[in-house]
């Protein structure tokens, strides 16, 4: 019996290392076989371009051609990674200092044809009323059926004052036209006001630059104006395409006291990246409320993924976009550039934005509320002889701020999930007050 082991264990010995010296040959053979593969490819797309230089109908430079095949080469990987010529490269640049020129519209390719991801407040796309999801045909009754999301985006742009119309696809309705004139772009990323008379509001169109001091700076001044009376504060990121990551992060880390607000994953484990937030919530536990819509994407997400996971604010409106990949931006030379998307994002708790979006706590869909009239009521004090309250002497004798107050109601008639979020917001301050 023993002689039989170690006549097994010799031959085990001897096979053993051919078959990885086998293995190891099978490998550097693939290796070479798959250069080989490579080398033959790049002779193709060589003989392609000189016969193209060669045969096609009108004259073209290689300029042109190699610029189109790496562009064509990039966005077939996915709708967010392009090759950026020098005039796109500047755009972008542009875009995330927060002025530029052009319509205010934030775009994608989808089949083929432009998807609107979402207007910019204020300017020419959001005024003349386009909305997310809407599709983009036509420019000045050219198809875009066929251009790279750069051409379309250029022939969008242009000098201001002038006039392009685009033709709009919008769910079941028949397509139609509009006509905007091009502006300058300024982008004022933050506004912020106060509603319902305790209700701090902060409006966020885009993470530019310095768009976190802002935020911070209007929490600040607004609780100071209410002497730290605040009911809570609403953060209004509906139709915000996103922007820098970085400001994301910092604006999540103003209501986080700990814990991790995002993480990006790439194909290499050891590459993955987690953001922290430090000691200290600016708001102070004040209950948040943060709307989102189907045009809330990228940087939005992350904000209200990580305020949603880490149970600090309620969501409020629509399930958001779903653009959950990280673009790098990696300059070739001095004004062009390659955008290509290098990882993921995840929420603290592991969600993949990627093509789900957040789904917010609270539903609430755009809506038209009607008041409906009861008919003629009396109230205790239009009653003959009805005791007079006295604790009622004070009279509001400012018109401004009566005035003020009447355009804000007018405007949370009009905007139901502003609306909605309101009343959240002073629900939760009222739970939270006689909670503790």
């Amino acid at each position: 019996m023993l002689k039989k082991l170690s006549i097994l264990m010799i031959c085990l010995a001897v096979v053993a290392p051919q078959n990885v010296w086998a293995a190891k040959e099978k490998n550097e053979k693939k290796v070479e076989t798959q250069e080989a593969d490579t080398y033959e490819l790049l002779n193709l797309f060589g003989e392609v371009l000189e016969r193209t230089k060669m045969t096609y109908v009108e004259e073209v430079s290689d300029q042109k051609l190699i610029e189109a095949a790496i562009n064509g080469m990039l966005t077939s990987l996915d709708p967010h990674s392009s090759f950026l010529d020098e005039k796109s490269f500047q755009y972008m640049s542009e875009q995330t200092k927060g002025k530029f020129g052009g319509l205010g519209i934030e775009v994608t390719m989808e089949n083929g044809v432009v998807k609107v991801v979402t207007p910019i407040d204020d300017t020419p796309a959001f005024k003349a009323g386009l909305k997310p999801g809407d599709y983009i045909t036509n420019i000045d009754n050219e198809t875009v059926i066929g251009l790279t999301l750069n051409d379309a985006v250029e022939k969008m742009r242009g000098k201001i004052g002038t006039k392009v119309k685009l033709t709009i696809r919008r769910g079941a309705e028949k397509p139609f036209d509009v006509t905007l004139k091009r502006d300058e772009i300024k982008i004022q990323s933050v506004k912020s006001e106060i509603l319902a008379d305790d209700v701090i509001y902060v409006r966020i169109s885009s993470f530019n630059e310095d768009t976190d001091k802002m935020v911070e700076k209007y929490i600040k001044e607004n609780q100071k104006k209410l002497k730290n009376n605040a009911k809570g504060i609403i953060l209004d990121v509906r139709n915000n395409p996103g922007g820098l990551l970085d400001q994301a992060v910092s604006i999540s880390d103003l209501f986080l006291d700990k814990g991790e607000i995002v993480s990006t994953r790439s194909r290499n484990e050891e590459d993955t990246i987690k953001f922290s937030a430090k000691e200290g919530d600016i708001a102070k536990g004040l209950p948040i409320v943060v709307v989102i819509n189907d045009g809330s994407a990228s940087a939005s997400e992350i904000v209200a993924g990580a305020l949603q996971d880490h149970k600090r604010a309620v969501l409020l409106g629509e399930k958001s976009f779903g653009k959950g990949s990280v673009q790098t931006v990696v300059p070739l030379g001095k004004k062009i550039a390659m955008r290509i998307t290098t990882a993921r994002y995840y929420t603290p708790s592991g969600r993949s934005i990627q093509a789900k979006g957040i789904e917010p706590d609270v539903e609430v869909k755009p809506a038209k509320v009607e008041v409906i009239d009861s008919g003629y009521s009396f109230s205790e004090a239009e009653l003959r002889n009805a005791l007079k309250n006295e604790n009622n002497d004070e009279k509001n004798s400012k018109k401004e701020a009566k005035d003020n107050k009447k355009e804000v109601n007018e405007r949370l008639a009009k905007d139901y999930q502003l609306s909605r979020a309101v009343d959240l917001v002073k629900a939760l301050g009222i739970y939270g007050k006689y909670d503790n």
